[in-house]
Formats: structure tokens, sequence, C-alpha cells
């Protein structure tokens, strides 16, 4: 029985291009989504065929373990989940985490309670210990914007989306970057000020840590952190922020100041959400619905439930949107 990986292989394309195909995306060429089609006729591949290909005595859904779903990147990772479920008719079991102590309650019923037949956990780590429980149970586990070496994961190279924020604003001239980071407990604020400090080591100069920090990555955390490194006395050329909830965030502030973007202080935020091309917001963009869609192509087409093998991780490679913030 054909699978989607099948008709991938066949059609010489990703796994998310013929989901694509499959939803009707309009952003596919007509020559490639021809060559999809052809690839679906010829295996007799049916869709929901993916469902009934996992293990008997089924639940018919998946389980999705993610922190403060409410989030942009989370709706966006979330919508690529349930626009598959849906297609697939299968179900979405949410396990909403706010606090650490649910995270680890969450993690030690699910592959007992067996209410799901697999598990998409978004950005929240997973230690061996978990890894293990879930191995031993043969409940299959992905893992979304997080990484662990014997689960497979889709990951998206966050250090070089930063290196090429700041390197973008080091290439008109700011050498006063600030840079509005995530909190440091998270893999993502981790790697993104790798990053940050990589494009200055490349330039041999050093980046002023005092124009560096951290907050939770929303509107209201840029605009705190901006305007405590404004009552600090510092005054940046450019800010980089790690989010662009945060980057909007440090507008508001500089309106409120009646300070310009760009012609006074140039901004770049990261991840592209629709209200960054609304405002102009240079960004850097990365595939979360993407994401979303092909952890749960990839659960329903029978991942096995044993440590990640080759091929895993995933590396998404992030790119640079230029708009006006940035004053290019």
């Amino acid at each position: 029985m054909a699978t989607i990986y099948d008709v991938a292989k066949k059609a010489e394309v990703g796994v998310g291009t013929v989901s694509r195909v499959l939803n009707g995306n309009p952003h596919v060429s007509p020559k490639t989504r021809e060559r999809v089609l052809a690839a679906i006729a010829e295996l007799d591949y049916q869709p929901h065929a993916v469902a009934r290909s996992l293990a008997t005595n089924r639940m018919n859904a998946i389980g999705v373990l993610v922190p403060y779903f409410t989030k942009h990147f989370f709706i966006e990772v979330l919508r690529g989940i349930q626009d598959v479920a849906h297609r697939e008719d299968q179900g979405i079991f949410l396990y909403n985490v706010q606090k650490h102590e649910q995270k680890e309650t969450y993690l030690a019923r699910i592959p007992v309670e067996r209410r799901v037949d697999g598990l998409i956990v978004i950005t929240l780590r997973i230690r061996e210990q978990h890894a293990a429980r879930f191995i031993k149970g043969k409940l299959p586990v992905i893992l979304v914007d997080s990484y662990n070496p014997v689960l497979p994961s889709l990951v998206v190279d966050n250090a070089y989306g930063a290196l090429l924020a700041t390197e973008h604003l080091l290439s008109l001239g700011h050498r006063k970057i600030a840079f509005i980071n995530g909190l440091m407990r998270y893999h993502a604020s981790r790697a993104r000020r790798q990053g940050f400090e990589q494009a200055f080591a490349q330039e041999g100069i050093q980046p002023e840590t005092s124009l560096i920090a951290e907050t939770e990555f929303d509107r209201q955390g840029g605009w705190q952190a901006m305007a405590a490194l404004w009552e600090a006395g510092h005054r940046p050329t450019a800010v980089f922020a790690a989010s662009d909830l945060q980057a909007i965030g440090a507008m508001e502030f500089f309106q409120g100041k009646g300070i310009r973007v760009p012609e006074d202080v140039a901004l770049v935020g990261y991840d592209d959400i629709e209200m960054a091309e609304l405002l102009g917001l240079s960004t850097i963009r990365q595939p979360m619905y993407t994401m979303g869609a092909e952890a749960a192509e990839s659960l329903l087409a029978g991942l096995p439930a044993a440590p990640a093998e080759e091929g895993w991780p995933r590396v998404y490679k992030p790119e640079l949107v230029v708009r006006k913030s940035s004053g290019c």
C-alpha cells in the first residue's frame, strides 16, 4: 500500500510538496503539480491509507504537547498539524503546558494511557528518561523545534537565522546593535545568541553585551526590553529582535518616543508572521506551518517507535526577508 513518501520519491519532490498538492495549495508550479498527480495515479495512493497503515488498536488521534499555544509560532505549527490531521480523518488531542510540572506529568502519563497513536512535541525539551519511556512503550514521538539524539526531530537552524539578520545590519554599517533575545531556557534563544555573536566575530569585533536583553517572545517583552535599554542610556543604531512580536513591541516603544524606523533606528525581527509584512518589518522567515505539516505526515506515515535513524534530524534553513524597517 503506497504512502505519501512513496509518492514523494516517485515524483522527486519533498513530502511537503505532495501535501500541498493534496490540499490544493496554489503555491506549487503547474509542472510540479502534474508530476505529483501522475505519481499519485500510478501508485494508486489513497491519503487515508496513511492512517490505516499504523498499528491496529488505534485511537485515530494525534497527541500534541505544546507550551503557550496561543503564541503565533505555535499557532502556525498547529495549523500545519491540523490540516494534515483533517485530511487524514485524525483527531488531535492537545496537551497545553504552562508549567514545568505539567510537562513532567504529561510525559509520564501519555505512553501509559495510550489515548493517542503518536505524539508531536513542540519546542519543549525531552530528556533521555522521557525518550526511553516512549521507546519502551512503542509510542511514536516526533519533535518540532526541539532536539533529542534518539528521537526524530524537525528543527530550524536558529543560529544561521540570527547570523543572517545580524550580518544584514552589519553590512549596512551598524555596529551599535541591540539584541532583544528570548529567555535562555529556550533552545532557540541560545542558538540565536550564538548566531548573533558569530556575525560580529566574523567582522573581528565584539558586540556590546550591555545592548543584549532577554525577555519572553511577545510584544510586551520587546517593549519593556527596549525601554530598559533606553532608560539605561543606551542608544543603538539598530535592533535585532529574536521574534517579530518582540520587534513590534520595540517599534511601539520607538513610536512613543518619536523615534523613526528606519531613519533613526533600523529594526529586524524573526519569524515572518503576517503582521511583519503589513508593518514592513525586515525579518527572518522560518517554515512554521511546514514543520507542523511534515511532523504530522511523518507520524501518520508510520514513524517507528524506536531511536531516530538516518535522515534525522531534518534541519530547515531560514531566510532573510528584507523590507523597509532595516533601511535598505
